[in-house]
């Protein structure tokens, strides 16, 4: 979760937990009866599994370092994985996005047939007397059938008195089941951070069920090096970080089946984004390279392989597409970013950035576009900061300060208990504004300034009993190195451009960060262009509303390989002047 601190050894994980405000469910209040405070230990030691943890989780679960919060005692500095489900309050997860509607046209469409049951006259083997059904009834030409569509086929067919539904994807039937059957599509962004999952009615084209989860290979990097370098240890490492992927994705889609009453064995077809090196991660392509000047991707082309072969649970013979990738960290979550703003078509000078852990930024100016990745780290996720806490109940969300009257507005109204990215920034700006900080981000004398261990902090919230919630001088360094990496990126493409921000016509925002901040806030510290605010739209999750887009319609589909060819990137370490460009993209000011 980010969340960091000293703990006592004497103190359980659960009591642990409390101390940094991270609210783990405990109905029992640590008895360990309601065996809900379940947590897995990444690394360090804890005490021994008790009689309870034995009861709770299988040998191999415990292996694994799965145990309850509540029973288990830190031995040591220990990284701790905690499931959502183990969290009282739920996370904000952002799938919501551009609610774009096209004309289902699908990769793989179902198709009702009635067969003529084989006889002594007419003995026809089963798989031309599919083929033979469905060219009658639809016009459809022999193709191949999937060899585990095979080994049913017969069986299936008798068993539905000669009556199916059938997925065809191309010229090769990948499923098939009764009649009526509901097909249903999957759509997954894949970010650094956080996961998007959407499963979508193949006939209407609209969302069915959606949820948001956390990337469980947060707990090996909170960035894509650590993990590209972590894959790149060994084989086993690798294996281990894709299986985190696909187990997340096969739980979570289980879970929205149940939801709308469908079946994982029903997903005709899949489309998966995510940046180059969750691309690559989640197919198991190496990595190594990735990390290596010059920083090439694997593959760059759109990807369709079977989801069993990366175990995915889909349709017997179902595919899984893989929009194609732009470069070693622009990836085809950008792809589908700029699939669904439709920015390849906008005329005049458009901006477009997907705000996370990394910040992808594209400018069509004109009709030529070009793209580059910025590291800005996961400061805008609350991670690395004192009380920094993802959007959950009680994190400081808004910020206004007044003089000394400082206004603090938490998620859901709870009492604060830490702050997320958009209050961190919303808390800078405001701190800027009022002359907290200077334009070097310099913490200056203000009576909400307080020195604490010869270090100054801005106190937010005073808690009694409790520590207060405060931005300390680091955690203003934290964010400007963020907003530095995404000026400079903004500053590198309309340098090479040869435009200024003034002739920018419109910058969309996207990403479950971009979503939520105060435009005016990220004006305000130079993180994005002063221009006025008609000229700025917020889209929420468009790498997911791309993906949907690309499941449902062949055509989207060739448009992001369009878009992926024609989109040029920019590599920010070669721009010329670097250190000195970063040195001044790092002023609070524009």
């Amino acid at each position: 979760m980010g969340r960091r601190g000293r703990c006592p050894e004497e103190s359980s994980l659960l009591e642990s937990a409390r101390l940094l405000d991270v609210d783990l469910v405990s109905i029992c209040g640590g008895a360990g009866a309601c065996r809900r405070c379940r947590i897995q230990i990444v690394s360090g030691e804890v005490s021994l599994p008790t009689s309870v943890d034995q009861d709770t989780f299988s040998k191999v679960e415990l292996n694994q370092g799965y145990r309850l919060a509540c029973t288990a005692f830190p031995k040591s500095d220990i990284r701790v994985l905690v499931p959502p489900e183990s969290l009282s309050t739920p996370q904000r997860m952002q799938v919501e996005g551009l609610d774009l509607r096209v004309d289902p046209d699908p990769q793989a469409r179902g198709l009702d047939v009635q067969l003529t049951p084989p006889s002594l006259e007419n003995p026809e083997p089963d798989d031309r007397n599919l083929w033979g059904a469905l060219e009658r009834a639809h016009g459809i030409a022999p193709g191949t059938i999937d060899l585990t569509v095979q080994q049913v086929l017969s069986s299936r067919l008798r068993t539905l008195n000669w009556k199916a539904s059938v997925v065809l994807r191309e010229s090769e039937i990948i499923a098939l089941d009764a009649p009526a059957t509901r097909w249903i599509g999957l759509a997954v962004d894949i970010g650094t951070t956080k996961i998007a999952v959407y499963l979508v009615d193949m006939k209407s084209g609209r969302i069915a069920a959606s949820s948001g989860l956390m990337n469980p290979q947060i707990s090996y990097g909170e960035d894509v090096v650590s993990r590209i370098y972590i894959a790149g240890e060994s084989a086993e490492n690798a294996e281990k970080l894709q299986a985190l992927l696909v187990d997340a994705l096969n739980s979570s889609v289980a879970a929205l089946c149940a939801e709308i009453g469908s079946d994982p064995l029903h997903i005709a077809d899949a489309v998966v984004v995510g940046n180059t090196a969750i691309h690559h991660l989640f197919l198991r392509l190496p990595v190594q390279q990735l990390g290596l000047v010059p920083y090439v991707p694997a593959v760059r082309s759109a990807v369709d392989i079977k989801a069993r072969d990366i175990g995915l649970k889909t349709a017997p013979g179902g595919y899984v597409h893989m929009l194609p990738n732009v470069a070693g960290y622009v990836g085809a979550d950008h792809v589908a970013m700029l699939l669904a703003t439709e920015i390849d078509e906008r005329e005049g000078v458009t901006l477009a950035l997907d705000i996370g852990t990394n910040t992808e930024i594209c400018l069509n100016c004109h009709g030529k576009m070009k793209s580059v990745s910025c590291a800005s780290g996961p400061a805008f996720e609350g991670a690395h900061i004192q009380f920094g806490m993802r959007a959950a109940k009680g994190a400081i969300e808004h910020v206004r300060l007044s003089g000394e009257r400082l206004e603090i507005q938490t998620i859901g109204g709870d009492a604060p208990v830490g702050i997320c990215g958009s209050g961190l920034l919303d808390g800078i700006a405001q701190m800027l504004q009022n002359g907290v900080i200077d334009a070097s981000g310099r913490m200056q004398d203000h009576p909400l300034v307080r020195k604490r261990n010869d270090r100054r902090e801005f106190v937010l919230a005073e808690r009694p009993g409790k520590d207060d919630i405060t931005i300390s001088q680091k955690d203003v360094r934290e964010l400007q190195a963020a907003k530095t990496a995404i000026r400079l990126g903004i500053q590198a493409l309309l340098e090479d451009a040869g435009i200024v921000e003034a002739d920018i016509d419109r910058v969309i925002i996207a990403g479950a960060f971009g979503t939520f901040i105060d435009v005016q806030s990220a004006i305000a510290i130079g993180m994005l262009p002063p221009l006025p605010l008609e000229r700025f739209q917020q889209v929420g999750n468009a790498a997911g509303t791309g993906a949907r887009l690309a499941l449902i319609s062949r055509d989207k589909r060739r448009t992001a390989l369009a878009i992926a060819a024609r989109d040029g990137y920019i590599e920010l370490a070669c721009i010329p002047d670097f250190n000195s460009k970063f040195a001044a993209a790092s002023s609070m000011t524009w």
